[in-house]
């Protein structure tokens, strides 16, 4: 072994020989290496030999390679490859590795994701955009009852119902292509300010969807006296196609800046008119007069109703709906209890703006209170009025024991595992 180190030193002090300088000492920067760190031209330290070098033919008796015909370039340097079309290409098996594990990785949580809906019902119009039926005629659309629409008795509330009904009315207008810059209103009647307002709505309720059930809200219109027009629903379980509500309404122009009826003009009656069926009302028409409520004749009085930003439409006064929820305000509580809402007959009387502070009254008809358990049906009359006694909305709603539902397995908790 002694041999062969001399031996290899040997060579590499006869390169550095030849050079005619003196080894550097330790520590110090080599001679072939400039002050700015750049290796010059010259051998490098690891003892590249030149062409025709000779090792020792023997070493301990031992025969050893020779390198003839080695040939090494004396330019040694660091610099890269030149740059040519082909080793600027990307590494397209590195590229396609990503791209499949991206792939497989995004197929496996698909696998794991449940995506399919438990009920094929919820497949039905999964965005609840609705579409026209019946040679045009009519439009329907389905609902699924959310978990924030039901209320302490387990079931969607009234103001549920009259919301999909308010909603599938104006999806009927912009469906058929009508809708202006209004809160309903066609552009004949953007132009002339007109808008919509209720006069009259009825409505009766059989049964009440409960949380997850959809249902399916078809609507029509109709002409109504001169210058008015009708609107009717139909609300079904969509499963079943059992009815659950049908509602009926009225409908008149207000100027939006005078806030005045105003007769139907000939332009909006042209717009409207070939969308106008030819039946009766869906509910029959409850002709019975509401007789005045005062403080004098009121069982409940629930004062210092104000109207919130949030109730305000887009014509800048409350919501129909808004009113049902104030009307009920004052129901009494033992009724509210045990009975539910099965008819309902509303008024309009004149409209409310934000600024408005509202009394909601309500009397009981007939026996009163005292025999709830065994008089099953009760009878209330309401009335809604401003401050200085102008009547908003007078009312009658009917009221039957409430029935039990039960909330299917989307309200069902998994048993606990023992």
């Amino acid at each position: 072994m002694a041999a062969m180190g001399s031996g290899l030193f040997s060579v590499a002090s006869k390169i550095t020989d030849s050079g005619g300088k003196p080894p550097a000492k330790h520590g110090a920067l080599p001679a072939s290496v400039d002050t700015r760190g750049i290796r010059t031209k010259s051998v490098s330290s690891r003892g590249l030999v030149k062409t025709n070098a000779q090792a020792p033919s023997k070493i301990n008796g031992t025969r050893v390679g020779v390198m003839d015909g080695l040939k090494i370039d004396d330019d040694f340097t660091s610099s890269p490859p030149p740059r040519t079309f082909i080793n600027q290409l990307p590494d397209w098996s590195m590229l396609l590795a990503a791209i499949t594990t991206i792939f497989l990785a995004a197929e496996k949580q698909w696998m794991m994701l449940d995506w399919k809906p438990k009920r094929p019902d919820m497949l039905t119009d999964p965005f609840g955009l609705g579409s026209i039926v019946q040679n045009g005629m009519v439009f329907r659309q389905n609902f699924s009852i959310r978990s924030y629409e039901i209320g302490a008795d387990r079931t969607a509330s009234v103001e549920t119902l009259m919301n999909h009904l308010q909603e599938t009315a104006l999806n009927h207008v912009k469906n058929a292509g009508l809708l202006g810059d209004g809160f309903g209103s066609t552009p004949e009647m953007c132009k002339k300010k007109l808008i919509w307002v209720v006069t009259k709505m009825q409505v009766m309720v059989d049964r009440y969807p409960t949380w997850g059930d959809v249902v399916q809200v078809d609507t029509w219109v109709a002409p109504s006296g001169k210058n008015g027009m009708r609107r009717d629903w139909l609300l079904r379980d969509y499963n079943t196609g059992e009815i659950l509500t049908r509602a009926t309404s009225c409908w008149v122009m207000m100027n939006k800046k005078t806030r005045k009826l105003s007769k139907l003009p000939d332009e909006v009656r042209a717009e409207i008119g070939n969308y106008f069926v030819d039946t009766p009302p869906i509910v029959d028409e409850d002709s019975r007069r509401l007789p005045k409520l005062t403080d004098s004749n009121a069982d409940y009085i629930r004062t210092g109703l104000t109207p919130r930003w949030s109730d305000l439409d887009i014509n800048q006064h409350v919501n129909n709906v808004k009113y049902v929820g104030w009307i009920l305000e004052s129901a009494p509580l033992p009724v509210v209890e045990s009975h539910e809402l099965a008819s309902m007959t509303l008024e309009y009387r004149r409209e409310c703006t934000r600024d408005s502070v509202l009394d909601s009254l309500t009397s009981v008809i007939g026996n009163g209170l005292g025999d709830l358990a065994t008089f099953g049906q009760v009878e209330c009359q309401h009335l809604l009025r401003l401050k200085d006694g102008a009547e908003i909305v007078k009312g009658r709603t009917e009221w039957r024991p409430k029935r039990s539902y039960r909330i299917g397995s989307f309200g069902q908790l998994p048993a606990e595992s023992t």
